[in-house]
């Protein structure tokens, strides 16, 4: 062929393919009209037109679905295959561009015209030969994609348009490129062409290398990580032990537990992210700890309420005697509950002294509801996070006592004990007593969020129970949320039935007796209580009972004998002599001396009031060691007296020339409080009028400068003291009369019950000839 020479040739269409000149390459042929054009060219001088389709997905193309530019090839060699396909080899002379198209039927042919590449030799088509076979030689060793072979072919090519084809056939994937290398029929561009894009995919290719070396190495450390993983199993299994990391366990136990949807949707993301760690990682076991916390919590697990209201009176009844309050609100709670089954737990606070069994009936209500017990002490507490619990972000966080103390429980609606919620306090990390505020809120505790969890737990079937021994250092909106039930001092007579029916069976069975080793009447129990305790509870009662079991004991083994009899010489020679002595009231009425009655951490106590007057420049001293609150209720007591001093039969001006001084016995017990007014003002008159004092009659109330008395608090303590000391008159404000209903029967018995709303009133009944 000469240069811009023109033939007619058949046209064959190529998917997928493209052949440069002087490049060989085999195909199947198998359309119809492909192999008439195959066919046609073995009789036009074994040749044919190849040229590229514009897409793969044309079955039937036209003149319009394929490229201008293709490559005049002869056909080498023709092979039948199979069906009705052939495999052609053909090698490529020169371009071809079509000129004139004369028909497609059997086949497409067209009139071609040769373009032959021009000789190129300056200094410029040198340089850019050598510029491409460098740049070819860069990407083979780069992408490692080409033989040395074909890098040694490019270099011995010696022209710019020849080397640009094999170039473009070795490095182009895309039919783009190539068909865009195939228009080119200059070869100086052409070549600058090839240049180009190698530059780019040099470039690529190193981008790829650098990426694959990275998949590489984690694939490597992973498979490292896999086979190390599978020795462990495989030795954990050897020893017998589970693989504490594998989450199969964790995702079973997830698929068994009722969470709500957020808990569960934060279960199964940390889940996933364990399953990615490695499991010697810290984190993965930080994760683990998180989940199990999650799967441990009783979510929706209730333990059935036991109603039966006769049961639980008598497992109230059981172990403790009196605490009457407590034990008729917990029937009262169990009546209502049979009403209506989802009741809010209550939440309730028990205020009392201590050692009069706050914290053991607690115990007993949860026996007689049914439920699992928990108990967090709270004395000391300073931390919020005690409650809340610390956030994950801290290295060795855990939940809150709230939460560690429903996973104990195992239900969701356990009996939980706050004990001493009086004794906890806040300081630079927080206020307990405010992180207590939605725990104990009936109306929002059903959401509680734990800073560890994270998650909202229901806490609004639990039933919460408070102790404290005062309400004076509980902050005024957690007490407003708790129901307050006061638990007072044990009466003598509840003490002798606590001690009969509990303390002493329980040491007697303790230190290895019989039931009946030990026998005592009740005056020799009397005594025990009296003379060897001073307490509103029975802590001291029952240390005391273990020391005479513990004296009895030394004695039977001694003597041989299996049981004794106690009685008053043999109670103090084991127990030592009387610790306590009560003073008798005065046997006979005496000027300036009044029975008053204290109310005192152990219990009531009856204290004289002594009032005695001397020449002077009118001072009032007061004695005892009174506190700010007492001293005040005398000076009031005195402004009354010189307020009506003309009724009382005493001179206007007494006070000029005349010293009082007011004394309390027991000088070094601090005594403080307004109820001692009524008592003061009584023995100030005795005094100044030189009448006497009855010595049966005690009295308690807090006096105004009007001479009102007013309503005081411990009456029951007040009378029980009243009661012990042998008083036959009791002195009472007018406004305590409802509190008389709490105090027994028999107690009342002894008394003449004065209710005084006035002092002239009290005045009446204590002094003789008033």
């Amino acid at each position: 062929m000469k240069k811009n020479q023109t033939i007619e040739l058949p046209v064959l269409p190529l998917r997928g393919l493209m052949l440069f000149p002087n490049m060989v390459l085999h195909f199947d042929v198998g359309r119809k009209k492909s192999l008439a054009a195959l066919e046609q060219g073995m009789m036009e001088k074994q040749r044919v037109f190849l040229i590229s389709q514009k897409s793969d997905d044309t079955e039937d193309p036209t003149w319009k679905d394929l490229c201008k530019v293709g490559t005049i090839a002869e056909i080498k060699q023709v092979m039948n295959l199979p069906g009705e396909n052939i495999r052609v080899l053909v090698e490529g002379s020169s371009r071809g561009v079509i000129l004139e198209k004369l028909g497609d039927d059997p086949c497409m042919k067209a009139v071609i015209k040769v373009c032959e590449d021009r000789a190129v030799r300056s200094a410029e088509a040198k340089a850019l030969l050598r510029t491409a076979q460098d740049l070819f030689e860069e990407y083979a060793r780069t992408s490692q994609r080409v033989s040395q072979d074909t890098v040694e072919s490019i270099h011995a090519i010696e022209k710019a348009g020849e080397a640009a084809d094999l170039l473009a056939a070795n490095v182009l994937t895309k039919r783009e490129d190539r068909q865009d290398i195939l228009d080119e029929l200059n070869p100086i561009a052409r070549l600058e062409k090839v240049c180009s894009i190698l530059m780019r995919e040099t470039d690529m290719a190193d981008t790829e290398k650098q990426i694959q070396a990275r998949i590489r190495k984690q694939v490597e450390k992973n498979q490292k990580d896999y086979y190390l993983r599978e020795q462990i199993k495989a030795i954990q299994t050897e020893l017998g032990d589970g693989d504490e990391t594998d989450t199969a366990d964790l995702r079973k136990r997830l698929a068994e537990t009722p969470l709500n949807d957020e808990a569960r949707s934060k279960c199964e993301k940390e889940l996933d992210r364990l399953s990615r760690m490695a499991p010697g990682s810290p984190e993965s076991s930080v994760s683990q700890t998180y989940i199990e916390w999650i799967l441990d919590l009783p979510w929706g697990k209730e333990t059935e309420d036991n109603l039966d209201l006769n049961r639980a009176r008598e497992i109230l009844n059981r172990d403790h005697y009196g605490l009457e309050d407590v034990k008729e609100r917990i029937i009262e709670y169990l009546a209502v509950l049979q009403l209506k089954k989802d009741m809010k737990g209550p939440i309730l606070c028990f205020v009392g002294p201590p050692g009069v069994g706050k914290t053991s009936i607690v115990k007993a209500i949860a026996e007689a509801v049914g439920r699992k017990f928990v108990q967090v002490s709270l004395g000391g507490v300073r931390d919020e996070a005690e409650i809340r619990g610390h956030r994950r972000t801290y290295i060795g966080s855990i939940p809150g006592r709230i939460i560690a103390g429903m996973k104990q429980a195992g239900t969701c609606n356990p009996v939980f004990l706050f004990d001493e919620i009086d004794k906890m306090s806040g300081d630079f990390r927080g206020d307990p007593a405010s992180a207590m505020l939605e725990v104990l809120d009936s109306e929002q505790n059903n959401a509680f969020r734990d800073h560890y969890m994270e998650l909202p737990f229901d806490l609004s079937k639990v039933m919460f129970i408070t102790t404290a021994n005062t309400m004076e250092t509980i902050p005024a909106p957690l007490l407003d949320r708790m129901e307050l039930i006061e638990v007072s001092s044990y009466t003598e007579e509840e003490k002798l039935q606590i001690l009969k029916r509990h303390l002493l069976p329980k040491q007697i069975r303790e230190h290895g007796m019989k039931p009946n080793a030990l026998k005592a009447d009740d005056s020799i129990l009397k005594m025990m209580i009296e003379d060897y305790t001073r307490e509103a509870g029975v802590r001291t009662l029952e240390r005391t009972a273990a020391k005479l079991c513990r004296k009895a004991a030394v004695r039977m083994l001694d003597q041989g004998k299996h049981s004794m009899t106690i009685s008053k010489k043999a109670l103090r020679e084991m127990l030592g002599a009387p610790r306590y002595l009560r003073e008798a009231p005065e046997k006979e009425p005496r000027v300036g001396v009044v029975n008053g009655l204290a109310y005192t951490s152990v219990g009531g106590e009856m204290l004289e009031v002594e009032c005695t007057t001397m020449s002077g420049k009118g001072t009032l001293k007061l004695t005892g060691q009174l506190g700010d609150v007492m001293k005040e209720s005398a000076e009031a007591a005195f402004t009354w007296v010189r307020a009506h001093s003309e009724e009382l039969g005493l001179q206007k001006d007494f006070y000029q020339s005349m010293d009082i001084h007011i004394h309390v016995p027991e000088g070094a017990v601090p005594k403080d409080g307004p109820s001692a007014g009524v008592t003061m003002t009584t023995a100030l008159v005795s005094a100044l009028t030189g009448k006497p004092v009855r010595q049966d009659v005690a009295m308690t109330g807090e006096v105004t400068l009007r001479g009102r008395v007013l309503p005081i608090g411990g009456l029951k303590e007040k009378t029980m003291a009243a009661y012990r000391a042998g008083i036959r008159t009791l002195v009472i404000p007018e406004e305590n009369q409802k509190d008389l209903e709490k105090i027994p029967e028999h107690v009342l018995e002894q008394f003449k019950v004065i209710k005084a709303a006035d002092v002239k009133d009290v005045l009446k009944t204590a002094i003789v000839n008033a």
